[in-house]
């Protein structure tokens, strides 16, 4: 698959061959949702608490006697059914991180690449460096490249200064190729990527498959050995009966 790469003035200068592998595959939307639903669950702090019965301070008296009072019978005025007693299976601190396989991982990104170059919403550029690093210069580099919606800008390597320079852009985001991930590029409707971002995407991510050996049926594995078997084996006394031959003739 080969891409377009432009210069900062918007204008085609060359292509590049980019790897089928990565940005070429199919879209699976199970992955990217149990991706999605997974990195949401990891950002949560799970620090919400409330108090049993016997956590409320107080209500160690019983508050009157068992029977002659006409009342019902009570044994703490912290439990669940008084105002300021303790709450019955409420919410206590817990860790609602998933687990996410690596190979999982590294598919849903290839997936979210390949389904934004179908979209025709990936940008290749020359080098992501700005003249000076400041917001009014990445401004005009998304109006000159014509991009209008939300753009994550990928870099081969960390660039604090293009960061700073989108830190004020809320549609616009700054990361090296090493810390994408799947809620970004959800989020962001075009990417504008570098060369050096695309080779180190394909470095990270790309799958290399191990070829297996081709497996042999029982069959095959029993009719080489027959071969095998019926196959003439060389004798050691060959060469002297060979020699009184000769001797024989001369």
């Amino acid at each position: 698959m080969e891409l377009s790469v432009k210069n900062l003035g918007g204008q085609v200068v060359r292509t590049i061959e980019v790897s089928d592998a990565v940005f070429g595959g199919r879209f699976r939307p199970a992955v990217v949702h149990q991706m999605m639903v997974g990195q949401l669950a990891n950002r949560r702090v799970g620090t919400h608490s409330t108090k049993t019965r016997a956590e409320v301070r107080g209500g160690g008296r019983k508050p009157w006697r068992q029977k002659g009072t006409g009342r019902a019978r009570q044994g703490s005025i912290r439990s669940p059914q008084w105002r300021g007693g303790g709450v019955v299976m409420g919410p206590k601190p817990r860790d609602y991180r998933q687990g996410m396989p690596k190979k999982m991982r590294k598919l849903a990104i290839r997936v979210l690449l390949a389904q934004r170059v179908r979209e025709e919403a990936v940008t290749v550029v020359e080098d992501l460096t700005l003249a000076e690093p400041r917001t009014k210069e990445v401004i005009g580099v998304l109006e000159t490249m014509g991009i209008m919606r939300k753009c994550l800008l990928v870099t081969g390597g960390s660039q604090p200064e293009l960061g700073r320079a989108c830190r004020n852009l809320p549609r616009v985001k700054s990361l090296p190729a090493d810390t994408i991930n799947t809620l970004d590029l959800l989020n962001h409707d075009h990417l504008l990527l570098s060369v050096a971002a695309v080779r180190r995407i394909e470095e990270l991510w790309a799958e290399e498959r191990p070829r297996l050996p081709a497996r042999r049926s029982a069959a095959t594995a029993v009719a080489e050995a027959e071969s095998s078997d019926d196959a003439p084996v060389a004798s050691e006394e060959t060469p002297a009966v060979e020699d009184e031959a000769a001797e024989a003739q001369e």
